[in-house]
Order: structure tokens, then sequence, then C-alpha cells
């Protein structure tokens, strides 16, 4: 064990200062990989964390941009990358290429979107899915969660509802009442629009990486419980389907029940009801998992937060009115929640702007879109990357991918002591390996820069 101490005390210092910036009380908490139980998660045994030169830094260190900008354009000579380097506390640009030019920003659109509901909405905020009971039919009622499990005791993080347990509490209600038989229509009004985002290839669904967007669905919508690794096909129903599992349940649970039709639970006497994770859970969620539908669902609400219809065109209205009042609205513009838009066009110095703000300690909510992202080397959509690395470790960031765009932006506690925001962004790539590991390389380089 012996070989692995030094690895452990660089990253037990990134975590203990990575809110060291106005953020004194602040505690980090690396977020479990979906599959796992919700405890806090330990780097201790990847040996992949590669020590820097030095763990010892102050807050009160300089750092000097045009070396940071010299190391980092011989990474990138032809200047294919846009980006910049912030000092998280001061946001004095350290390294700019080209910042203020907006380009396709893929799976980092979950950046604004998190921002944006932790703004709106109360962290502590969960989504509900109810059952009532309109005459001798009952309605299953989507209040917009796609994490809602078909799991009868689902473990991994972050603890989503269960519709077995939500089957459970109904078959209880109607065989305390006399009923032993029931007809289950369902109620997934509450979103409106179109259930695919603009410009989204249908490919996505097909190819499993995205669910038709529905306020009622189970397992993300997927044909089975989906975890943070890997892609399952999408169901074409999800309403349906998830109504079909919970009869599946309830027959289980001694209640003879059927698929009905689609229908409204409006008026109707409450039965049961079971709750999401909160808000800052899901957030937390979305961010390491690169969820697609949880990021939509949250836009979503988001959008009811703010009067507007639950739908593409309204959720990304109401994003634009929440990140104005932050003051975070330049050089954002969203048409999805996800990323996976091509049509979405955000700046890389909007997006260290943002995460600045985050990192800021002004809203202690904010911190939770850092707590998600994923440590290089580690967990999320980078534990693959930056594997053997000096940036292992002393990285988080989010990434996104789409055809010929690899995007890359997070926080960097920097060797000095100081934490840098960042954010880079490759469009027209033409080599997609390529263009990450260069991102990459540029990230642990703004870490480990003797600047």
């Amino acid at each position: 064990m012996a070989a692995i101490d030094r690895p452990v005390a660089v990253v037990t210092l990134f975590l203990l200062q990575v809110f060291a910036v106005g953020a004194s009380a602040g505690v980090v908490k690396i977020t479990p990989e979906r599959e796992l139980s919700p405890q806090p998660a330990s780097v201790a045994h990847r040996e992949i964390v590669v020590p820097g030169k030095t763990t010892q830094g102050t807050r009160d260190a300089r750092i000097s941009g045009a070396q940071l900008a010299e190391r980092l354009g011989k990474l990138d000579p032809k200047g294919r990358i846009i980006g910049v380097v912030l000092d998280g506390e001061t946001r004095e640009s350290l390294f700019d290429a080209r910042s203020g030019q907006a380009a396709v920003p893929a799976s980092t659109t979950k950046i604004v979107t998190s921002t944006a509901a932790l703004t709106a909405l109360d962290p502590a905020a969960r989504i509900t899915t109810k059952v009532v009971r309109k005459g001798d039919r009952l309605v299953l009622v989507g209040g917009g969660d796609p994490t809602l499990s078909s799991r009868e005791r689902p473990e991994d993080y972050p603890g989503p509802a269960s519709v077995a347990e939500l089957a459970k509490k109904t078959a209880d209600a109607l065989k305390a009442g006399g009923t032993n038989g029931v007809t289950v229509d369902y109620d997934a009004s509450l979103y409106s629009g179109s259930v695919l985002g603009p410009g989204w290839k249908p490919t996505y669904v097909t190819e499993g990486s995205v669910a038709p967007i529905s306020a009622l669905m189970v397992d993300n919508g997927r044909v089975a419980p989906n975890p943070c690794e890997g892609t399952l096909p999408a169901v074409q129903d999800g309403p349906k389907r998830a109504t079909q599992v919970f009869v599946n349940w309830l027959n289980r649970y001694g209640v003879q029940a059927s698929v009905g039709r689609p229908g409204s639970g409006e008026g109707g006497r409450p039965v049961a009801d079971v709750q999401s994770p909160t808000v800052s859970a899901l957030v937390e969620h979305l961010m390491d998992c690169s969820d697609n539908e949880a990021a939509e669902a949250l836009a979503r609400q988001v959008a009811l937060k703010k009067g507007r219809p639950a739908s593409f065109d309204g959720a990304a209205r109401a994003i634009r009115d929440v990140l104005q009042s932050l003051g975070a609205a330049q050089g954002v513009e969203t048409q999805d929640g996800s990323g996976l838009s091509p049509l979405n066009r955000i700046t890389p110095l909007g997006l260290a702007k943002m995460l600045s703000t985050n990192v800021s300690g002004d809203r202690k909510a904010l911190r939770t879109v850092i707590t998600g992202m994923p440590v290089a080397g580690f967990s999320g959509t980078l534990s693959e990357r930056f594997l053997g690395t000096q940036g292992a470790g002393v990285v988080r960031a989010k990434t996104g991918t789409l055809n010929h765009v690899a995007t890359l932006a997070g926080v960097i506690q920097h060797k000095s002591g100081r934490l840098l925001t960042f954010a880079f962004m490759a469009n027209g790539a033409a080599d997609l390996n390529a263009a990450r590991s260069t991102l990459d390389a540029m990230a642990t380089a703004a870490a480990t820069c003797d600047c």
C-alpha cells in the first residue's frame, strides 16, 4: 500500500481544498457511479492518480497568464480549439483562445441546465409520481421523474423512487377498500410539444442515447434499468410502458389489473404516491452520468416554475430567464436541456464564468454543479480519461461529445492552491479521440503548469 500513499495525499488535499475559494465551510463529495450504493466514494485505491511535483499551495499565489497561454498554445499549435481558463475567485483570464466565439457545446450544456435548476428550484424539492382514482378506474399520473425505477428496491445512486413501491401502496389501499381488480389509465399531459428536441437525430432514440421525453416513464424510458455505463434501447411509448410495469407489480401484490388508455388524472381522489430524489441529487446524478432524460426533466421543472409550457421551447425560454436573473446569460443560447441539439450555442467564456459563479460561495446551492462533475480518471464520463496523467484526481469536468464535437468544461485545483475554471471546445473535429486527448492534455497542463 505504500506505493499509493502520495496519490492518496494529493487527492485528499484536492478534495479538502477545492472549495477553499469563497467557501470555507464547503465540503466536497464525489458522487458514486450509478450502479454503486449512495455512499461517498474513495479514490484511494486508484493507482492511476499521479502526484504532482508539490502538494503545497496558497490562495495568495499568482499564476502567470502569459506562461500558461504559452504552454497551452503548444498543445494546440493549429489553433483548432477555442477556450478559456479563469481564476475561479477573481475571474481574471489566464488563457484565452477566442473565448467569446459561440460553439456547439454538446453535453456541457448540462452545466447551464443544472445551474438554472438549482437557481429556480428548491434544491430539496422532489418530483411526485402519483396514482388517483376516478370512478372505478385508476390513473397513473406522471410528474416528470425519468429516474422512476422498475425495480422493487433500487439501491443505485441517487436512490430513485420505485414503481414497485407505488404499486404496493396502491394495492394495500385498494384491498383495504374491498377492491381486488382495476383498470389503470395513464396521464402524461404535464409535458407538451414534441418528444424529440430541436435538431435531434432520430438515431439518438434507436441507438439508446435518449428516450422520447415524457412526463411519465420508468428506467429513463428504456427497456430495462440503464446504468451509467452503456446504453439500452429506448421504448417508443414511455407512458404506456410505465403503466404496464405498474400493472405488473399490482398483479404481483394481489390486485388483478390491466392497462387502460391515456386519460386525465385531474379531479381524481389521491390513492398513493412516490417521490424522486431531491433536485440537488438529480443534478449530481445527471452531471456524473450525463443523464439526458434527467437533464430534460429538470429543464421542464424550471419551465413549470417560471409559468412557461413544459416543452423544449418553454424550457429554453425559462432557462434563459433564470440565467438573466443570475447575470449569467451572456454567451448562452440553448434549445434543449441535455446538449444533444446541434443548434445550441455557448461560448467558452460563458461556461467558465458560470462555473466561477457556481464555486464563488455566494449561492451555496450551486456548488452541487461542481460536486456532481466527474473526477478525472475516476468517475462518470471521465472514469477512463486522464489515466496515468497528473490531471487525474485534480480535474473535475463535464464532457461533451457529438458528431465532430468534443468539449470539456469544469474546475481545476492548480498546484499553487488556486481554483481555476475552464472551458475548451473543439468543433469540426475530424478525429474525436484526438480532440478529446488534446482537451485532456490542456486541462492537465493548466493544473500542473509551473506558471
